[in-house]
């Protein structure tokens, strides 16, 4: 499934395209427990008061582009769609740990 140049109308439209992306199982449990460590590191920062907690989000997005270039052969979507692939990553996230998609 490859991605229309003139881009997508919605989240709605562009998500069923994210999920194409994020088929191989690997990949996808990198993007979990990344995404599960963005989602301590955000409040553990702030009730330590220690912003280096912070620093895990660039270690978080080069482990979900090794997923997608070694085990899925394509690109990040959050090179073109940024803010949508992150709200991907969180419906992927929430829609795993509510067993609506296989981990």
């Amino acid at each position: 499934m490859s991605m229309p140049e003139q881009g997508y109308a919605s989240f709605e439209a562009f998500y069923p395209f994210y999920i194409s992306q994020h088929q191989n199982r690997v990949s996808r449990r990198i993007h979990m427990i990344g995404t599960g460590l963005m989602i301590l590191a955000v409040p553990i920062s702030l009730l330590t008061l220690n912003p280096w907690w912070l620093v895990i989000f660039p270690a978080v997005a080069a482990s979900a582009w090794i997923g997608h270039f070694v085990f899925e052969k394509n690109r990040p979507l959050g090179l073109r769609h940024f803010v949508w692939s992150l709200m991907g990553d969180f419906r992927l996230f929430f829609e795993t740990v509510t067993g609506r998609r296989p981990f």
